[in-house]
C-alpha cells in the first residue's frame, strides 16, 4: 500500500481550570488577574472565560502528541504559579464539587454579556469545565468525512474522562454531571452527520441568515468541523484531572482520525450510526464512565465499556506508530486500573465523607506528572 501521510494530524488542546481560594475551597473570581499576569508569559495560550472563576488555556499548534505533553505541562505549571503568587489555587474537575453558580460573578465582556442576555438562566448556572483537542486535517472535506466517522467513538472515551460526579454540593449518581449542565444549551449533544461540508456549511449559513447565531462558534456540539481552519475540534469530555489523562485522550482522538482517513484511502469506511443511537451510549457513559456497559452496534448487544475501549485500543493499534503516540495510548491501561477522575473523587468522598476533602484532592494532583 502507498505511504500514508499522517503529517497533517496536528493537534491542539485547550483547558478550562477552576480558581479556588486556598482558605474555603469554594470557586473564586480572580477578576482576570491571572489571565493579565499569564498573558506577560504565555501570551494569548491563557484567555478568560464566562465565569470569573474560570481560566481557559490552549496549546500552539503541536506537530505531535510529545509536543502537546511539553506544551501543557508548562501551561499548568504557569497558571498555577501565576495563581499562587496572587493568593489562589487551582484544580481540573468538570465540576466544582461543592460551590454555587448563584454566588458567581460573570465576567463583563460584549460576547459574554450576549450570550447570557440570550440563554439567561442556562448561561448564568453553566459552571462547567472542558477539554477541547483540535485535529488537524488534509482539507475541511476530510474533515467532514472524519467527523461523521468519528461519532461512534465519541462515548466511549467520554467515559475515560468522567470527572465531574458532583454539583452544589451533591453526590449526582452521574461519573460525568458536566454534560446534564451543559445539554441546558441550544445546539449541543452529539451532532448528526452531514453528507458533505457544503451542506455543513449551508447549515451554518441558514442559522447565520434566521439569526438563530451571530457565527459558528455558537455550534457547541460534541464534534464539530472548526468553520474556518482545516481541524475537527472535540468538545465532549471533561477536563481530565491530570496532564497524562489529557493527553491520552488527544491521542486517542488524533489516532481515531487518522485510522479512519487510512481506511478513507484504501476505499473503506466505518459504519455510519444516527445521533439517535449514540447518545445511548453517551447516555450511559455520562452515568456510569468506564464501570457500565456501552452498546455494540454491529452486534446489537451490551457490552462492558472497557471491553470496547480495549477493542478500541485494537482499531487504532497499526497506526499510532506512524503518530509516534504509542508511549501516550499505553497510558490507558494504566486509567482502567486507577479509575477515571470521577472515580477517584468518589473514593476520597467514600472516604472522608467530605467534599473539602475532594476538592483539596483535586488540586492536589493538578500538577502530577509534570
Amino acid at each position: 500500500m502507498a505511504y500514508l501521510n499522517y503529517k497533517s494530524f496536528t493537534l491542539g488542546v485547550e483547558e478550562e481550570y477552576m480558581v479556588l481560594d486556598p482558605a474555603t475551597r469554594e470557586l473564586q473570581s480572580h477578576e482576570q488577574r491571572i489571565v493579565h499576569e499569564g498573558q506577560k508569559i504565555i501570551k494569548d495560550k491563557v484567555k478568560a472565560e464566562m465565569h470569573q472563576a474560570v481560566v481557559e488555556v490552549g496549546t500552539d499548534i503541536c506537530q505531535n502528541i510529545d509536543e502537546a505533553f511539553t506544551d501543557i505541562a508548562l501551561l499548568r505549571k504557569t497558571i498555577s504559579d501565576i495563581a499562587q503568587s496572587l493568593g489562589h489555587s487551582i484544580g481540573a474537575s468538570g465540576t466544582h464539587p461543592f460551590s454555587h453558580w448563584e454566588s458567581q460573578l460573570i465576567t463583563d465582556h460584549i460576547r459574554y454579556n450576549e450570550i447570557v442576555n440570550e440563554l439567561q438562566e442556562a448561561a448564568r448556572s453553566n459552571l462547567i469545565f472542558g477539554l477541547h483537542v483540535h485535529v488537524g486535517m488534509e482539507t475541511r472535506e476530510m474533515a467532514n468525512h472524519i467527523a461523521n466517522s468519528t461519532r461512534y467513538f465519541l462515548p466511549h472515551i467520554y467515559a475515560l474522562s468522567t470527572n465531574s460526579p458532583f454539583w452544589e454540593g451533591r453526590k449526582t449518581g452521574y461519573k460525568s454531571y458536566r454534560t446534564k449542565v451543559f445539554d441546558k444549551f441550544p445546539r449541543t449533544g452529539i451532532p448528526e452527520a452531514f453528507e458533505s461540508i457544503e451542506a455543513y456549511d449551508n447549515y451554518v449559513k441558514l442559522l447565520m441568515k434566521t439569526n438563530c447565531i451571530d457565527n459558528a462558534k455558537k455550534i457547541w456540539w460534541d464534534l464539530r468541523v472548526h468553520p474556518f481552519f482545516n481541524t475537527v475540534e472535540f468538545r465532549i469530555c471533561d477536563v481530565p484531572m491530570t496532564v497524562d489523562e489529557t493527553i491520552t485522550i488527544a491521542a486517542l482522538f488524533q489516532a481515531i482520525c487518522a485510522k479512519i482517513y487510512k481506511l478513507r484511502q484504501q476505499n473503506m469506511n466505518y459504519i455510519q450510526y444516527s445521533r439517535a443511537l449514540i447518545n445511548e451510549n453517551k447516555w450511559r457513559a455520562s452515568r456510569y464512565g468506564i464501570d457500565g456497559y456501552l452498546i455494540d452496534f454491529g452486534k446489537e448487544e451490551e457490552i462492558n465499556t472497557r471491553v470496547l475501549i480495549y477493542e478500541l485500543l485494537d482499531f487504532v493499534d497499526d497506526v499510532v506508530d506512524h503518530l509516534g503516540s504509542r508511549h501516550r495510548i499505553d497510558y490507558v491501561h494504566r486509567m482502567l486500573e486507577n479509575g477515571t477522575g470521577a472515580d477517584r473523587q468518589l473514593k476520597v468522598y467514600e472516604e472522608s465523607k467530605n467534599l473539602v476533602s475532594v476538592t483539596d484532592y483535586i488540586q492536589s494532583q493538578f500538577l502530577t506528572g509534570i
